[in-house]
């Protein structure tokens, strides 16, 4: 009976998630919005319409939670004009190799915004 209950309680309990740090470097000399898409879920960083606002020449780190394992891409474009964008972009719709990383307990991923 207690090998049953502890069974139960071991599969039923939720998932763990992982918190990680995105370091984001702007190098432009242009304000830049970033937003991570999750490529495994709907999940999107930091949600709720909102995005990441980076000023010029700044770094700036978010903490995000995620599942790990989970495959993360970065979108970034220029404040105000989303037709100047790098990695996957404002829609998450363009193709990337360089701009996902895996979401990693306690781990931080950097992210250069290049002139």
């Amino acid at each position: 009976m207690i090998r049953a209950l502890l069974a139960a309680i071991l599969f039923t309990s939720p998932a763990f998630a992982a918190d990680m740090s995105v370091f984001v470097r702007n190098q432009r000399s242009d304000g830049v919005a970033v937003e991570l898409f999750s490529r495994d879920s709907a999940k999107v960083w930091p949600g709720g319409d909102k995005v990441y606002l980076i000023r010029p020449k700044a770094r700036k780190s978010v903490p995000i939670s995620c599942e790990p394992g989970e495959h993360i891409c970065w979108g970034a474009w220029v404040d105000g004009n989303d037709k100047v964008s790098a990695g996957v972009g404002p829609d998450n719709d363009q193709p990337c190799d360089s701009c996902c990383f895996i979401c990693t307990e306690h781990s931080t991923e950097t992210v250069d915004l290049a002139e």
